[in-house]
C-alpha cells in the first residue's frame, strides 16, 4: 500500500530549498524547513516572499493562495521538529560530509518509515545515505533551478532503494506536477552529466583564446536554438557550483573532459563566482543581477580600422539545400547571384528550389510578389567556372569531401579575378587544406551558414592562418549586411558549434548505450531540465546519424582526446543503415 505523503521536511533555505518549498506549499503540503541559524531562515523567507510576490504581480497566484502558502510554511533551528514527517529533503551545499552528518542526525529523529531525500545534483546518494540505518529509504530527488518553472525531476535511485519507495517518490514528485524520471546513482545523473562537459568544454575553448566570450555564448544560442550560451549559463549556475559538480564527476569517472578547466579555478580563487557575486564569465550591474554591463573585455562597437573589399556579385557554387539557400539570402539583399551547377537543367532546377522557397514566403505574407520577382531575377545559372570571372565573393556549397572542394577551389584560382574572395561553407573539414589548393591562400575564407540558410542567423566565419585580415573584414561585414551574426573562431575541427554540440550528443549515445536511461528519459531530461529545443537524440535523428558520426570521427582525429570516440552504439546504427528520419529509422522508428 502506498505510503501517505502529507507533511515534508526541508533542511536548507537557500535559493534551491526555497523554491523546493514553494512547490511542496503550493500543492498543498504541509512544509517544514530547518536552517542553521536565524539568518538563514530569514534569508530563506526572504526568497520565498520575493517569488510569492512576483507571481501575484503576475497574477499566477492571488493574494489569498499566497497567505495560504505562507500559512503551511513552518520554520525552525532544530533537527527534532520534522519528526513526524513523510518524507525529508535536504537543500544544503554539495558537501559530502554534510549531507552525510545531516542524514545521519535525521535518522535518529525520523519515524522508520520516513523516506530522506537529496536534492544533490552530482554527489553518490549511495555514499551519502549509507551512514544511515534506512540506506534502502533513501533516494536522490534532484530539482532543477527555477523549481517553481522546471518540470524535470532526477528520482535517483541506489542498489538498496526498496522498490516501494521509488514507487511512492515517483507518485509524490506527479502530484507536485513535475515530470519524473528514474535513475541509477551514477555522478552527474543524466542532465548534468551531459550538460558540464560541455559547458567545461566551452570554459577550455576560451581559456584557448580560441574564441571571445560573446561569440562562444552566440554560437549556441543562434545556431542550436539554446536559451543561454554556456558562458552565460555557468554565471547564472555559478562557477563554483560549476567546479565541485565537474571535479565529483571526474574523480568517479576519470574522463579528463570532466576535469574543472584551470580557467574556473582561477577564477573562483578571484572571487568571480557569476551573477551571485556580480561578476563571472561576464560583469552584472550587481549581485544576483542577470542585467550584464560593459567591462574591458566587451568587444567595440566600431567597426575594425581593416579596410573590408567591396562586394556586389556573388558566385555559389553547388545544388543542394544549403546552396540555394544561401542564393536565396544573398539575392534578397540585392546581390547579384551566378548560380553554377556541373550542368544547365541542375542549374536551373536549383532555381526552381529557390522560387519555391520564395513562393511559400510570398503566401505566408513574409514577401511581396514584386520582391519574389526581383529576387529571382537576380540569380542567373551557370555551368562553366569561367562564368564566375567577376565574382567578388565565391562561395562553394558542394559535398563536404576534402577532394571536391580542393578540385572546386583549385578551378576558381584558374578563373576568379585578383582580390575575389573564395568561401567554403564547410562544416568541419580544415579550410586551410582547402585553401592551400590555390595560389592564393590569403583570399580563402570559411563561411559556415546553418541550415536553412534563410532562416538561421548565425555565420561561423573561419579564420586560417593564411586568411587576410582585409578578407575576416570582408566575410564579417557581409553577414551583418544579410542579417546575419557573425562569430569569428580559428580552423579547428569542429569551429564553435560541432565542437560544442557533437561531444554531447556522443555522450548521450555512450549514456545509451551503458543501459543508464532510455532514449526518452534523456531526450526528456535535456529538453525539460535544461531547456534545450530538442534531446540529444532527437536532435541526431533529425541531422543523420552518418553526418554525425562523420562530425564526431573527424573530432576525434583532429584532438586525438580519448572522450571523442565515437560511441559503438552509432557505428552500429549506422553500420545497420540506421541513419535516422532520412531513412524512417535511427535511435527511434519513423512511419
Amino acid at each position: 500500500m502506498a505510503r501517505e505523503i502529507n507533511t515534508v521536511g526541508v533542511v536548507g533555505f537557500g535559493t534551491m530549498g526555497a523554491g523546493i518549498v514553494e512547490v511542496l506549499a503550493r500543492t498543498g503540503l504541509t512544509v517544514k524547513v530547518v536552517e542553521v541559524d536565524a539568518a538563514g531562515v530569514e534569508r530563506g523567507l526572504g526568497h520565498l516572499e520575493h517569488s510569492t510576490q512576483r507571481a501575484v504581480k503576475r497574477e499566477k497566484l492571488t493574494a489569498d493562495e499566497s497567505a495560504a502558502l505562507h500559512g503551511r510554511v513552518s520554520t525552525s533551528l532544530d533537527l527534532g521538529t520534522l519528526a513526524d514527517c513523510d518524507l525529508v529533503i535536504e537543500a544544503v551545499p554539495e558537501s559530502i560530509e554534510l549531507k552525510a552528518r545531516i542524514f545521519k542526525d535525521l535518522d535518529e529523529v525520523l519515524k522508520p518509515e520516513a523516506i530522506i531525500a537529496s536534492n544533490t545534483s552530482s554527489l553518490s546518494i549511495t555514499e551519502i545515505g549509507v551512514v544511515t540505518k534506512r540506506p534502502g529509504k533513501v533516494v536522490g530527488l534532484h530539482f532543477f533551478n527555477p523549481t517553481q518553472v522546471l518540470k524535470l525531476v532526477e528520482v535517483v535511485r541506489t542498489v538498496v532503494t526498496e522498490p516501494d519507495v521509488i514507487t511512492d517518490v515517483v507518485a509524490f514528485t506527479e502530484r507536485l506536477g513535475k515530470s519524473p524520471v528514474v535513475i541509477g546513482d551514477r555522478a552527474g545523473f543524466i542532465a548534468n552529466a551531459l550538460l558540464f562537459p560541455y559547458l567545461n568544454h566551452a570554459v577550455k575553448m576560451l581559456e584557448s583564446k580560441y574564441a571571445t566570450r560573446e561569440d562562444l555564448d552566440a554560437a549556441m544560442r543562434y545556431g542550436c536554438g539554446y536559451p543561454m550560451g554556456p558562458l552565460a549559463l555557468l554565471d547564472l549556475i555559478g562557477l563554483d557550483t560549476a567546479y565541485e559538480i565537474l571535479d565529483t564527476m571526474y574523480h568517479q569517472s576519470r574522463n579528463r573532459l570532466h576535469s574543472p578547466a584551470p580557467l574556473l579555478k582561477q577564477m573562483i580563487t578571484a572571487g568571480l563566482l557569476g551573477r551571485k557575486t556580480g561578476r563571472g564569465f561576464y560583469t552584472y550591474d550587481g549581485p544576483d543581477s542577470p542585467v550584464v554591463v560593459e567591462d574591458v573585455h566587451t568587444p567595440s562597437e566600431v567597426d575594425s580600422a581593416t579596410q573590408a573589399r567591396e562586394v556586389q556579385r556573388v558566385g555559389v557554387i553547388g545544388t543542394g539545400t544549403m546552396a540555394t539557400g544561401i542564393a536565396e539570402v544573398f539575392a534578397k539583399r540585392g546581390y547579384d547571384v551566378v548560380l553554377r551547377a556541373r550542368g544547365l537543367d541542375k542549374a536551373e532546377k536549383a532555381i526552381g528550389a529557390v522560387r519555391k522557397s520564395l513562393d511559400r514566403a510570398v503566401s505566408k505574407g513574409k514577401l511581396s510578389e514584386a520582391d519574389r520577382d526581383a529576387t529571382l531575377a537576380r540569380i542567373s545559372p551557370a555551368v562553366e567556372f569561367v562564368e564566375l570571372a567577376d565574382c567578388d565573393l565565391v562561395v562553394e556549397a558542394v559535398a563536404e569531401e576534402i577532394g571536391i572542394k580542393k578540385e572546386v577551389f583549385a578551378a576558381l584560382d584558374e578563373v576568379c579575378k585578383p582580390g575575389a574572395v573564395l568561401a567554403t561553407t564547410t562544416s568541419s573539414l580544415p579550410v586551410i587544406e582547402i585553401a592551400a589548393a590555390t595560389s592564393r591562400p590569403a583570399d580563402v575564407v570559411g563561411l559556415h551558414f546553418f541550415n536553412p540558410a534563410q532562416v538561421m542567423k548565425l555565420v561561423e566565419i573561419v579564420e586560417t592562418i593564411s586568411t587576410g585580415a582585409d578578407v575576416v573584414a570582408t566575410a564579417r561585414r557581409i553577414c551583418l549586411d544579410l542579417g546575419k551574426h557573425p562569430v569569428h573562431c580559428g580552423d579547428v575541427a569542429g569551429f564553435i558549434v560541432n565542437a560544442l554540440l557533437f561531444p554531447y550528443l556522443n555522450d548521450a549515445v555512450k549514456m545509451l548505450e551503458a543501459h543508464y536511461a532510455e532514449a526518452d528519459d534523456i531526450d526528456n531530461a535535456m529538453k525539460v531540465g535544461c531547456g534545450l529545443p530538442m534531446g540529444p537524440f532527437a536532435l541526431l535523428d533529425v541531422v543523420g546519424l552518418d553526418v554525425s558520426l562523420a562530425i564526431q570521427r573527424t573530432l576525434y582525429n583532429e584532438f586525438r582526446e580519448p572522450g571523442f570516440a565515437p560511441a559503438p552504439l552509432l557505428e552500429h546504427l549506422v553500420t545497420a543503415g540506421r541513419l535516422g528520419r532520412k531513412t524512417g529509422k535511427g535511435f527511434r522508428d519513423y512511419s
